[in-house]
């Protein structure tokens, strides 16, 4: 291994023009198209060069590349702030927040513990049935015409509606919830006037439906945020439940329909994991995480406050870090055979859904929509592959999974 401060220079020119990547260890850009179409044997590279990366663009930023290192940043709040969680090219002040995940120590504990309670596991069991209901009224919009596009016609609705549901708010909405992440998710790495139109679109909404629940509350999670109370006892701000919406719209819906999307992608391509999925459904448990770690699809990020040492990397302030939990679950030093997908592999203590103090509120939620999506697909969808006559396509930026899925399939029966 080189020198990790090697790889690190003390002060990159800022590139703002995005040109194509020739030398990932020291010029990464995690919205090249290559990235975005296999970023694995990039990620084999800069780990093989150096525990943490940098590149000048984004106006700077660093990338730790182990898992070590990045469990190490994660768990540093000292030196790494949540105040801004996305890589972009230009860093605007913050006028619109997402409690708990942009929130730092002190606050970050008790706005985080307000949205425990929606998402235990006895929540989810009550929802559960609901989520299979949404997946086979899918199925059943294209189960007679032997082939689909995946990602447009069921994996990004599963999440939509489900959230929607937990919402109190019309499943029908859920277009427009799609809309507004792909202008803050996507388009907003790039255009900050597509991601702030995207927020102010979102806050309006929400707004909305704050003052009909003061007219007429009900027993939704939205009106549950309104009921909160913090740790002085006081009812939650307007902005603090809008926040918090904001977050369960981003966080809960584009990530977990990415996974999905990955799961099918690679059970398609996989006949042998495929069948054994169908033949030992007891292995969904395991399979599941397994499919976590290996397609894990949210990238965070912190901002660098304070100077300090990372896996032997001098890390500067005024720099973003860019924090790949995917590319810290295909870190061989953690997982044997990284590079494999092992559906019954016993020890997985993977970081698909953080590490740390932001470790995702909504996991529970994730887990039974990932396992019921599959569940539901396999019972009726058992042999299937990708279109040859279509293509795969992954989004760009910080949530990776299939945007476009064509898959060709025999129906059950």
């Amino acid at each position: 291994m080189s020198d990790p401060a090697r790889a690190i220079p003390d002060a990159d020119p800022v590139i703002s023009d995005h040109p194509p990547v020739t030398d990932w260890v020291h010029d990464f850009d995690h919205t090249d198209p290559r990235w975005t179409e296999n970023p694995f044997p990039i990620w084999d590279e800069l780990r093989a060069a150096s525990p943490v990366v940098h590149t000048g663009r984004f106006l700077g930023c660093y990338m730790p590349t182990t898992y070590q290192a990045v469990r190490e940043i994660a768990n540093d709040t000292e030196h790494f702030s949540s105040r801004r969680v996305i890589v972009r090219d230009i860093r605007p002040e913050i006028t619109a927040t997402a409690p708990p995940i942009t929130s730092d120590p002190p606050e970050h504990k008790p706005a985080k513990q307000l949205l425990l309670p929606p998402f235990t596991p006895d929540a989810m069991k009550k929802l559960e049935p609901r989520v299979r209901a949404i997946c086979n009224e899918l199925i059943d919009e294209f189960i007679n015409d032997g082939k689909c596009d995946a990602a447009a016609r069921y994996t990004r609705h599963i999440p939509v509606r489900a959230i929607a549901h937990m919402l109190g708010i019309a499943e029908k909405d859920g277009d427009l919830f799609i809309k507004w992440i792909h202008g803050i998710l996507e388009l907003g790495i790039k255009d900050d006037a597509a991601l702030m139109s995207a927020v102010r679109e979102m806050t309006d909404y929400f707004a909305a439906h704050l003052e009909q629940r003061k007219q007429n509350p009900s027993d939704d999670l939205i009106s549950t945020l309104m009921k909160a109370r913090d740790s002085n006892g006081e009812p939650l701000s307007d902005s603090h439940v809008l926040g918090s919406l904001r977050l369960l719209l981003i966080a809960g819906i584009d990530t977990t329909w990415s996974a999905i999307g990955s799961s099918l992608w690679h059970l398609a391509k996989t006949p042998a994991d495929r069948e054994r999925l169908v033949a030992e459904p007891e292995l969904m448990p395991s399979a599941v995480e397994e499919l976590l770690r290996a397609y894990s699809p949210v990238t965070m990020a912190r901002e660098v406050i304070k100077e300090t040492v990372i896996s032997g990397c001098p890390i500067k302030p005024g720099n973003m870090v860019l924090l790949s939990f995917p590319a810290a679950n295909r870190d061989p030093a953690m997982f044997p055979d990284a590079d494999k997908v092992v559906l019954d592999r016993k020890e997985n203590r993977h970081a698909a859904f953080g590490l740390g103090i932001h470790r995702c509120v909504g996991s529970n939620l994730a887990r039974m929509e990932m396992t019921v999506a599959i569940e539901e697909w396999l019972k009726r969808i058992p042999d299937f592959r990708l279109d040859p006559a279509g293509q795969v396509t992954w989004s760009e930026g910080t949530v990776r999974g299939p945007r476009q899925l064509p898959l060709l399939f025999r129906k059950a029966g």
